[in-house]
C-alpha cells in the first residue's frame, strides 16, 4: 500500500511553523473547524483533492465524541430493524473500506456472540437469527468477502463458552455468531486520519479556537499564547459535532448519551468476542461487552437523552450503570458488581432535532446544511461512515465555493501505517504495536535511548517510546494528550495516576529536544 506523499509527522514545531504561515496571509481554499473524526476526514478528503486545507481544533484531536465511541465499526445491522436500509448499506460499505483498504491495521474482524439460554423465547431467537442473516446480505451487497467477515452461524454451547468463558453454562442451549469490525481505538483512528491529511498538505492545528465563524472567514486564537489572527477562506466547514450549534446558531441538536463501563479482562475470563445480550423486554436493543486494548473489556451501550448544555466530558449516570450491569448479568454465571468496574466513559451523539419523542428514534443519518452566511455544517452520522460524510461535505464545499478540485480519492487512500497482510506481518515489532501503528511500529521502536522501551508503568502495555512518538509524530502537546487520547490509559483513574510521571517526563524531554 502506498504512503501519503508528504511528511505525516505532527508536532509542536510544525504547528508553530504553520501558524506563522497563516499569519502571513497564506491562501486557504477550505477551513475546517473541529478535530474529531468528521473534521479529520474532511481535511484528508479535501487535501487529497488538491485543496489548500486548514483544520483548527480548540483542544486536541478526538477531544469530543470521537473518543467516546464503542470502538466498533458497525456494518449497519441495527438500522435494518427500524427500516433504515440506506444507512445500513452505507455502514456496511464503509466498514468494508476500512477493513480492506484504508485502515486494515486499525480495524479487525470481531465475532459477536449471542448466547441462547433456556429462557430465550423462540420468537426472539428467530428474530436475532433473521437479523444476522440480513447482516450477511448487507455484507455481500457491500462487496465484503466472507473470507474477511465470515457468514453468521449457529454454534454449540461449548463454542459460546470458548468465546465468552463467563457465560452461564446452566441451561445454555448454544448461541448465534455474526462478525463485525472492531477498532483498536477510536481516538487513534482520528489521529491517524489527521496525520494522513498532513501528508497530503493539510495544516492540522490543535489548541487553536475559531470564533466569529462565517462561510468565508474566522478569527483564530492560539490557546497556548493568546495570539489572534483573522483568516479568510474560500469555504468554511463546521465539523464541531455536539458543539455545532455554538458555531452556527441555526442548527438545532438533540444530544443522546451513550455510556460504557470499563472492566479488567479478568472479570470476563478472557473474552474472545463481542458478547451481545438482548435488553429484556425489547426486540432490537442489545448491550455488548468486548475485549479492548490494555487488557480491558468495555461494556455498553445506552441511549439516553442528554442536556442540551454540552459538558466538556460527559459523565455516566447511576441509572445507566445499573442498566448495563443488570442486562449483562442476565447471561453471566457470576454477576458483575459495582466493585468490578474500573472506569466509565460517556459520549454524546450529535443528532439533529426532528421532534421525535425519544432520542433512540432520531435518525443516525448525517446532514449537511448551508447557512445564510455560507457556512457549511455537517452533523449526525456515525464514526463508521465518517469517510462518506467527509466526501459529501467536501463536494458541497467545492460546489458552493466554486473550487477547482480533483475527484474524491478517499475510498482507496490508505491511512498512515496501513499495509497489506504480508507487509504488516513483515514489520519487526510486537503484534500489539502493529495493531496500534501498522507499518509505523518499527519507527516507534527506532529510539537511540533503549530506556524508552520500558513500559510507562508496571502492568501497563504502553512503552515510553510510544509517548515519545506521540510527541514527535502524533501532535500530542501535553500529558493529558498522551494519557487520554494517544493512549487510553486515562480511562482507568488508577492506571492514569501510575503513568502520569512517565507522561510528564515525555513532555519535558520533548521540550528539551525542541529548544
Amino acid at each position: 500500500m502506498r504512503n501519503p506523499p508528504g511528511d505525516t509527522a505532527l508536532n509542536a514545531r510544525r504547528r508553530s511553523r504553520e501558524l506563522t504561515a497563516l499569519g502571513d496571509g497564506e491562501s486557504i481554499d477550505l477551513l475546517v473547524v473541529g478535530g474529531g473524526v468528521t473534521g479529520a476526514g474532511i481535511a484528508l478528503d479535501a487535501a487529497s483533492r488538491g485543496l489548500r486545507t486548514v483544520l483548527v481544533e480548540r483542544r486536541d484531536l478526538a477531544w469530543g465524541t470521537s473518543r467516546w465511541s464503542s470502538k466498533l465499526v458497525h456494518g449497519g445491522l441495527r438500522y435494518l430493524s427500524s427500516g433504515n436500509v440506506g444507512i445500513a448499506h452505507e455502514s456496511a460499505v464503509e466498514r468494508g473500506i476500512l477493513l480492506a483498504r484504508t485502515a486494515p491495521h486499525l480495524v479487525r474482524p470481531v465475532p459477536q456472540v449471542v448466547p441462547v439460554l433456556a429462557d430465550t423465547g423462540m420468537y426472539q431467537r428467530n428474530l436475532i437469527r433473521a437479523g444476522f442473516l440480513a447482516g450477511d446480505v448487507l455484507r455481500r451487497s457491500a462487496g465484503t468477502s466472507a473470507a474477511l467477515l465470515p457468514r453468521s452461524r449457529r454454534v454449540s454451547a461449548a463454542e459460546v463458552t470458548r468465546l465468552a468463558p463467563t457465560v452461564r453454562r446452566q441451561d445454555l442451549r448454544g448461541g448465534l455468531v455474526a462478525w463485525d469490525g472492531q477498532l483498536v481505538d477510536d481516538a487513534r483512528l482520528v489521529v491517524t486520519i489527521a496525520r494522513t491529511a498532513a501528508g497530503y498538505g493539510a495544516k492540522i492545528l490543535t489548541r487553536v479556537a475559531a470564533s466569529d465563524v462565517t462561510g468565508s472567514s474566522a478569527t483564530l486564537t492560539d490557546e497556548l499564547t493568546g495570539e489572534q489572527l483573522s483568516v479568510r477562506a474560500r469555504t468554511v466547514i463546521n465539523a464541531t459535532g455536539v458543539w455545532a450549534a455554538e458555531v452556527d446558531s441555526s442548527i438545532a441538536l438533540r444530544p443522546s448519551r451513550g455510556t460504557h463501563l470499563v472492566f479488567s479482562a479478568e472479570a470476563f475470563g478472557g473474552l474472545n468476542a463481542s458478547l451481545t445480550v438482548p435488553v429484556p423486554g425489547t426486540t432490537s436493543r442489545f448491550v455488548f461487552a468486548f475485549p479492548a486494548a490494555h487488557g480491558r473489556v468495555y461494556l455498553g451501550l445506552t441511549d439516553e437523552e442528554a442536556d442540551r448544555d454540552v459538558p466538556d466530558v460527559p459523565q455516566a449516570t447511576p441509572g445507566e450503570i445499573d442498566f448495563l450491569l443488570d442486562t449483562i448479568n442476565t447471561v453471566l454465571r457470576e454477576p458483575l458488581r459495582h466493585s468490578d468496574i474500573r472506569g466509565t466513559f460517556a459520549g454524546l451523539r450529535p443528532l439533529l432535532d426532528t421532534g421525535s419523542a425519544a432520542t433512540a428514534d432520531l435518525s443516525r443519518q448525517h446532514a449537511i446544511r448551508i447557512s445564510d452566511n455560507g457556512l457549511i455544517t455537517v452533523v449526525g452520522g456515525k464514526l463508521t461512515t465518517y469517510r462518506q460524510m467527509a466526501e459529501e461535505a467536501v463536494d458541497a464545499a467545492v460546489a458552493h465555493g466554486s473550487l477547482i478540485a480533483q475527484p474524491c480519492r478517499s475510498r482507496d487512500l490508505p491511512l498512515a501505517g496501513a499495509g497489506s497482510a504480508a507487509e504488516l506481518d513483515a514489520v519487526p515489532a510486537p503484534t500489539r504495536l502493529i495493531h496500534r501503528y501498522g507499518t509505523d511500529a518499527s519507527s516507534v521502536l527506532a529510539v537511540s535511548d533503549t530506556s524508552l522501551l520500558r513500559p510507562v508503568a508496571d502492568g501497563i502495555d504502553v512503552s515510553r517510546a510510544e509517548f515519545s512518538f506521540a510527541m514527535s509524530h502524533e501532535g500530542a502537546l501535553d500529558a493529558d494528550d498522551l494519557l487520554d487520547r494517544r493512549s487510553r490509559i486515562g480511562l482507568v483513574a488508577a492506571d492514569r495516576e501510575r503513568a502520569l510521571p512517565a507522561a510528564r517526563e515525555a513532555v519535558e524531554r520533548n521540550c528539551a529536544n525542541e529548544s
